[in-house]
């Protein structure tokens, strides 16, 4: 999301950008006055920011009333922080992989031209464009006209908001882009790679060659922009992001992204790749980044990382960028992990296992709005409800991984005693396994409510997964 610095010190977890969380979707939005919001406009029409904007343009799409519910994202504080597993196994999981791995082959060669004209790898600018928007499955619904508006006339950073305003009337009086596709986030971030009106005027480029820069409808425009972009902000061509490393035992020294130092520095203080082998010699100096602390995963990053970075102003979303890169370009979609583990015994969950959650939720009888694979503060109440509910303590809300086994082990096998299975029974795609006893091997949850028990003598039983019986 090209928000610049200033916008992403406005959001603090994933996804505020392109949908609204759930959680925001349920908060009281602010009363905000039309009267004074067209006042605000009237001013702005001929100030000097809307210079270049034809009077006729901005009549034209000019807002009736403001949009309250964008005040309500400018202001949101999460109730609860999202660990940086949580934050990269909801970006990187095997679905995603997979859409990336197919989009590589699909506009294949479209992404040679662009890594041939830009010098940008192809799966790195694939990397920014799953976590942008899915690979183009998830834009953002908001109109872009009426958002900007009514934050350049309400609330705080409005100087900045009506620099993008009028950028994105621009953008449809040069004839770029139909007013009709002029939708994205509620900050103003639009199309297939999620750029800033603004960005977009300095660096969209026409790809496809059909005399306009189209970001939303034009794949190879949209990629070949991303490829600019990154370009201009410095990336070197042939080199990797990064690496997973080793750090010795006993290094005591720099922890800092910035702190770039030779590859022969991080050779002679006994750095290794994760795996034991000696580090290549095809980066030219790299920084320290240790996103969980010293037992965490540690990584080498250069400067390539540091072009995924500035494209949100995140260390996390850099490097979810770059760990999506790596496995489309190996890929490798059965394990997203990576070698080293998180410092957690529970680790973060894919959408899909988010997707079982809420739906585990609300055959619980939890109200938490739609099942679309975001956990947000709503769904994380419930889990605190329901862990309650179960005994559980710390009642924390989050969904990890011994979440999912407990509602899972409760929702499919209702006949066994569910807290006890919170830590016996592992669930992955979908799949449950038990290790007691009792007469259900396995439980295969469908979508439709009922499933297929698996029986230890082969034999098949059709259950309501909802309530077990």
């Amino acid at each position: 999301m090209l928000h610049t610095r200033i916008v992403a010190a406005l959001t603090s977890v994933i996804g505020l950008s392109l949908a609204a969380t759930s959680a925001q979707a349920a908060a009281e939005a602010p009363y905000l006055s039309n009267s004074q919001f067209q006042q605000c406009l009237d001013g702005l029409k001929n100030s000097s920011t809307f210079r270049g904007v034809n009077s006729s343009t901005f009549e034209q799409y000019r807002p009736s009333e403001p949009d309250s519910s964008v005040i309500s994202s400018l202001n949101y504080q999460p109730e609860f922080q999202k660990d940086v597993w949580d934050y990269l196994s909801s970006l990187v999981d095997k679905e995603r992989v997979e859409d990336g791995i197919r989009a590589k082959h699909e506009m294949a060669d479209t992404l040679r031209r662009i890594e041939s004209r830009y010098g940008v790898k192809a799966e790195h600018v694939l990397g920014v464009w799953g976590v942008e928007s899915n690979f183009g499955q998830t834009l953002g619904k908001k109109d872009l006209f009426q958002s900007l508006a009514t934050l350049s006339c309400f609330d705080r950073r409005q100087s900045y908001f009506r620099g993008e305003y009028a950028n994105a009337l621009k953008i449809v009086q040069n004839g770029d882009i139909a007013a009709s596709d002029m939708k994205g986030s509620w900050a103003g971030a639009f199309g297939q790679t999620q750029f800033m009106p603004g960005t977009f005027l300095d660096l969209a480029v026409d790809f496809d060659g059909d005399g306009r820069r189209d970001l939303v409808n034009s794949k190879p425009d949209a990629l070949a922009s991303t490829a600019n972009f990154l370009a201009k902000r410095g990336y070197r061509s042939g080199e990797p992001w990064g690496y997973e490393v080793k750090i010795p035992s006993g290094y005591w020294g720099s922890n800092s992204r910035t702190d770039k130092k030779p590859m022969s520095y991080w050779r002679d203080k006994g750095f290794t790749l994760a795996d034991g082998r000696p580090i290549p010699y095809d980066l030219s100096s790299a920084g320290l980044l240790l996103p969980a602390g010293l037992k965490g995963p540690a990584f080498l990053v250069g400067k390539n990382f540091d072009t995924f970075y500035s494209y949100n102003a995140s260390e996390n979303y850099a490097l979810a960028i770059a760990h999506l890169s790596d496995l489309i370009e190996k890929e490798n979609s059965s394990n997203t992990d990576f070698i080293t583990a998180w410092p957690t015994d529970d680790p973060g969950i894919s959408r899909q296992q988010a997707k079982d959650i809420q739906q585990g939720l609300i055959n619980a009888g939890y109200d938490i709005g739609e099942v679309d694979g975001i956990i947000g503060d709503n769904t994380r109440k419930a889990i605190q409800q329901y862990q309650t509910s179960k005994g559980m303590f710390p009642a924390d809300g989050r969904a990890g991984q011994k979440f999912y086994r407990l509602i899972n082990s409760n929702q499919g096998a209702s006949s066994q005693s569910s807290y006890p299975q919170y830590n016996q029974t592992r669930i992955q795609q979908g799949v449950a396994s038990t290790t007691n006893t009792d007469s259900i091997g396995r439980l295969i949850k469908q979508q439709d409510g009922a499933g297929k028990v698996i029986l230890k003598d082969g034999s098949l039983r059709i259950i309501r997964t909802d309530t077990g019986k």
